[in-house]
């Protein structure tokens, strides 16, 4: 199929190239000059595993290109993915939708031949089907324009393996049409065994929403049972593994940290919240704002950690290094990234910070530029007093606690995200702290 993807940034780049894999003709439209050059030069200006590589080949076959004009791709594509922005409104809580019907009332006064338009962005109920009065009011072909919601769930970090390789399709149709052209678009994925829930446009939009605050709610709840571990002296790790082991449940998304962040799960949970409240389903708010409020609180958590851990001595003047600044492993995503606001939080107390992260140095960068930063792990130690370990990239896993020692002023480290084996640790030297787990 001759495809469109609207909108290229940590959704709409991945979408469009592995689109190109399956073995689509690709066309990207973004309004950003300069990223429309890198992209065609097979530069890829955000990072995520495997990405890079999808780029290139696609880009030097010419299966893939990417363009400022959408009327080049509506005169191209027979469909048009959105993948536009849809970030939190002023309100704070529910989406700002003017990027999805920006989209629209750019591309379909172009379409003079039947496509169908199929919508990506995470969007507030009942946008599907104002979505489809506006471009089938301003398209040429009127009510020939289809439009479908085809919600995605991709974890930064493994997007393009979650596009390509997906748990679940879901595809809010009110056509025929609508529907074959979205078993035409993903034949390659359903072939595999894939499963399409083909539902009404209502439930594909809230079905984002709900799977993310699902996800949220998981994450809170260990969190909220970490802090009864550090109150009672247990260890949050071992009930992990015994809440994992039963299927109702299940260890994944369940580790304890200093809370979820990035671009989709703050704002989804928000979002779904004003709408349990806005569909009168108060108790279903409550319950889910409650998740919120854990969350809003890892940061004090993590404070209170870090205070323990210098035992009296003060945290003003103190050299502290933060490892993690991306909002998770795999990205270079920094948006609402708990490492940063753990950063900033030390820094307000006085600490001299310096950040290291494998990706995420470049764009954290920009948007906290008030931090020393590094790109180089060992150096990112020297003289430090303290090191908080606040994303859980594999490197930090990986690295051999026994050759950092001696960089530190105090080999003395907080785990913010009980990623770390402790007894290496330990057994090299250090002081090591984690969240929910007693001190061995």
């Amino acid at each position: 199929m001759r495809v469109s993807v609207i909108g290229c940034g940590h959704l709409g780049i991945p979408h469009a190239a592995a689109m190109a894999e399956l073995g689509h003709e690709v066309i990207g439209v973004d309004v950003d000059q300069a990223k429309v050059d890198r992209l065609n030069a097979g530069e890829c200006p955000i990072y995520e595993t495997g990405l890079p590589e999808l780029l290139v080949r696609h880009t030097a076959s010419g299966r893939l290109r990417f363009t400022t004009d959408i009327r080049e791709a509506a005169a191209f594509a027979e469909l048009h993915f959105i993948g536009v922005g849809t970030p939190i409104d002023a309100d704070g809580r529910s989406y700002d939708t003017g990027q999805v019907y920006g989209a629209i009332r750019q591309l379909a006064p172009h379409l003079d031949q039947p496509c169908t338009i199929v919508g990506k962005s995470t969007v507030t109920v009942g946008t599907t089907t104002r979505v489809t009065a506006l471009a089938q009011r301003l398209a040429p072909v009127g009510e020939a324009v289809e439009v479908v919601w085809n919600p995605e769930f991709l974890r930064e970090g493994h997007a393009v393996e979650d596009t390509l390789r997906p748990d679940r399709l879901i595809a809010g149709v009110t056509t025929a049409a609508g529907e074959k052209a979205i078993r035409a678009v993903y034949a390659p994925i359903l072939d595999a065994g894939v499963p399409l829930f083909v539902t009404d446009p209502a439930t594909a939009e809230l079905a984002k929403g709900a799977a993310n605050t699902f996800l949220g709610l998981k994450i809170s709840y260990i969190n909220a049972v970490a802090d009864m571990c550090e109150a009672a002296g247990g260890d949050v790790s071992q009930i992990v593994d015994i809440l994992g082991i039963d299927p109702r449940i299940g260890s994944g998304g369940m580790r304890p940290g200093i809370g979820y962040g990035g671009g989709c799960l703050p704002k989804d949970v928000r979002a779904f919240t004003a709408s349990a409240r806005q569909l009168g389903a108060d108790r279903a708010a409550t319950l889910l704002r409650a998740a919120e409020e854990v969350n809003e609180s890892r940061t004090d958590v993590a404070m209170d950690l870090v205070s323990r851990a210098l035992t009296g001595r003060p945290l003003k003047g103190a050299r502290v290094t933060v490892w993690g600044a991306a909002f998770k492993p795999g990205t270079n995503d920094v948006r609402e990234s708990p490492a940063l606001a753990l950063a900033h939080a030390l820094q307000q107390a006085g600490a001299i910070v310096t950040v290291h992260d494998p990706q995420a140095v470049a764009t954290a960068v920009i948007r906290n530029p008030e931090f020393d930063y590094t790109d180089d792990l060992p150096s990112s130690l020297d003289g430090a007093d303290l090191v908080v370990l606040a994303t859980e990239w594999p490197e930090y896993r990986q690295v051999d606690p026994t050759a950092l020692v001696g960089r530190p002023a105090t080999p003395l480290l907080v785990d913010c995200r009980t990623t770390l084996d402790p007894e290496p640790w330990r057994t090299a030297g250090w002081t090591l702290h984690q969240l929910g787990r007693p001190g061995k």
